[in-house]
């Protein structure tokens, strides 16, 4: 059974759903003030008592400072188990969000608003929660299910182009692990990235359908959702070298680049499967190159990684388009020259 809805005007059904709540806490970034005063204002309409706390934008909000700001506000509100918190934002804010819930009395109701692209089909699904450390992102952290998750399409009309284009990076990956007609629907319409076209809305239903059917068959990534970490190897290393202020589509766009050239230097992928990852990219003007000079860097990055086994590094590879599977400790001067493919 799903726990997303996914539609438009959906903010204003956030309240009524949560009239079992006594308590709830807003975690919002700055500019999306306005929007938690009005929901504050609907809540409190519902008898329900709610406080807001605003965090920094993106990645800076996902740090363990914060989260101990918004538990310091928690325990000075009283919360118990009944209680809940809404995360309102972009994905590091659901992560964040998904975190102090989580972790508070062990787990209290969460519900996600997810605003970007990338959150709506990616952070905010599948219950992964986490914060970053000065080692690399997400390494400290805890799987919690959302009790909903509204993905409210009209919240997009403000998103920025670049950050939009970004987020279709998350959903082009589920096209290369699972659905190989989102490629298609990409390539073959302008639509694929118009907010008010029914092919992105098509995008985004099939996009959070294989997250939520994955993650649901395993939920702690024992095994299937591993393969969710398309791209994220190289991807989460390249965000940790440029101290997170790259957007996280970006990233991880190069770094499926990077696995689809491992694919074919190991012989798990052919040419022409390779080129469409490049045709993809190239459509939606994503980046596919990074610099020459980072490579011991990465290199020692992802050997930190979480998805490492005793040190080994792990990638998730192709052995065609819709077929997923686990590259086990390639060597170095494989994963080398696999890079040398990719330099700008």
């Amino acid at each position: 059974m799903s726990y997303s809805q996914i539609g438009r005007g959906l903010l204003h059904d956030i309240a009524p759903s949560m009239n079992d709540v006594s308590k709830c806490l807003i975690i919002h970034p700055r500019s999306l003030a306005t929007t938690a005063e009005t929901l504050q204002q609907e809540l409190r309409a519902q008898n329900i008592e709610a406080l807001v706390a605003e965090v920094p934008d993106g990645e800076e909000s996902k740090r363990i400072e914060v989260a101990a700001f918004c538990w310091q506000i928690m325990g000075q509100a009283d919360f118990h188990r009944n209680d809940a918190v809404i995360g309102l934002g972009g994905g590091a804010t659901t992560d964040l969000a998904g975190f102090v819930g989580a972790t508070w009395l062990r787990g209290v109701r969460t519900y996600l608003v997810p605003t970007t692209l990338l959150a709506m089909v990616d952070a905010a699904i599948g219950g992964k929660t986490g914060v970053n450390t000065a080692e690399g992102k997400n390494l400290v952290g805890s799987f919690h299910l959302p009790t909903k998750v509204f993905i409210d399409l009209d919240t997009l009309e403000t998103l920025p182009r670049n950050d939009l284009i970004a987020g279709m990076a998350e959903v082009v990956k589920y096209g290369f692990i699972s659905d190989p007609e989102m490629l298609e629907m990409v390539l073959e319409s302008d639509a694929a990235t118009d907010i008010h076209s029914d092919v992105f809305a098509d995008l985004i239903k099939r996009s959070v359908d294989i997250k939520i059917a994955v993650t649901s068959e395993d939920f702690k990534e024992s095994g299937r959702r591993e393969f969710l970490n398309y791209g994220h190897t190289l991807g989460h290393a390249i965000e940790h070298a440029e101290r997170y202020k790259w957007r996280h589509g970006a990233a991880i766009s190069i770094g499926m680049t990077f696995a689809a050239e491992l694919g074919l230097l190991t012989g798990r992928l052919g040419e022409k499967d390779v080129e469409l990852h490049r045709s993809v990219f190239t459509k939606l003007g994503l980046p596919m190159t990074y610099r020459a000079d980072r490579w011991e860097q990465l290199l020692n990055t992802m050997q930190r990684d979480k998805k490492a086994r005793s040190g080994m590094l792990r990638f998730v590879v192709l052995d065609g388009i819709g077929r997923p599977g686990i590259l086990n400790a390639p060597s170095n001067e494989t994963l080398f020259t696999a890079y040398q493919a990719i330099v700008e």
